[in-house]
């Protein structure tokens, strides 16, 4: 079996549990995410935990069984605790403001670039530091991507957006190679 499919999913008190015949849904406190289990995956919900098992032991099928479970994992996390993205713009000149549900970007362009939150995605933004948070860890990543790539880091000053706990490699610039002038002459 998977290591991460055999792995039971302990659920909170405050979570609450759905399964239909290929459908899960989990929700608390007003947050509600569903799945769509496939036909050769069989989720049982029992005495707090939820036990993930497949039906044959195929690649594909294998490979489904150790995705079903980390969604449901994901699923049951999100909706109980949450997830959250820092993301931090580095250089001159370089800004961003929060305004109602979207995030105005200065960025050096010519002009400001407007970022509208999806649903269930909300940002704070505090100096240079950009904190996404939400329930649904898709979303909460894919927002955080999508704004990283508005300016990605770049390698010889590093000045752009990156994630807090990303490490730039810079590479060295023309005076640092070498050599000094080695053109023409007679």
């Amino acid at each position: 079996m998977s290591r991460v499919g055999k792995r039971p999913i302990k659920v909170p008190d405050n979570v609450k549990v759905t399964l239909g015949s290929d459908m899960i849904t989990v929700e608390s406190s007003g947050k509600t995410l569903k799945h769509n289990i496939p036909l050769e995956i069989e989720v049982s919900f029992e005495e707090g935990v939820i036990s993930v098992t497949r039906k044959s032991n195929e690649p594909r099928i294998r490979g489904l069984h150790g995705l079903t479970t980390s969604l449901i994992s994901n699923m049951v996390e999100g909706v109980s605790k949450g997830f959250k993205k820092r993301l931090k713009i580095v250089g001159r000149g370089k800004r961003a403001k929060l305004q109602g549900s979207k995030i105005v970007f200065e960025l050096g362009f010519s002009h400001p670039i407007e970022y509208v939150l999806p649903e269930g995605v909300e940002a704070a933004i505090e100096k240079d530091i950009i904190e996404i948070t939400g329930y649904d860890k898709q979303k909460v990543g894919e927002t955080a991507a999508e704004i990283r790539g508005f300016q990605p880091p770049e390698p010889y000053k590093g000045s752009g957006i990156r994630y807090e706990d990303e490490k730039v490699r810079k590479k060295a610039g023309k005076s640092a190679i070498g050599g000094g002038f080695t053109g023409g002459g007679q």
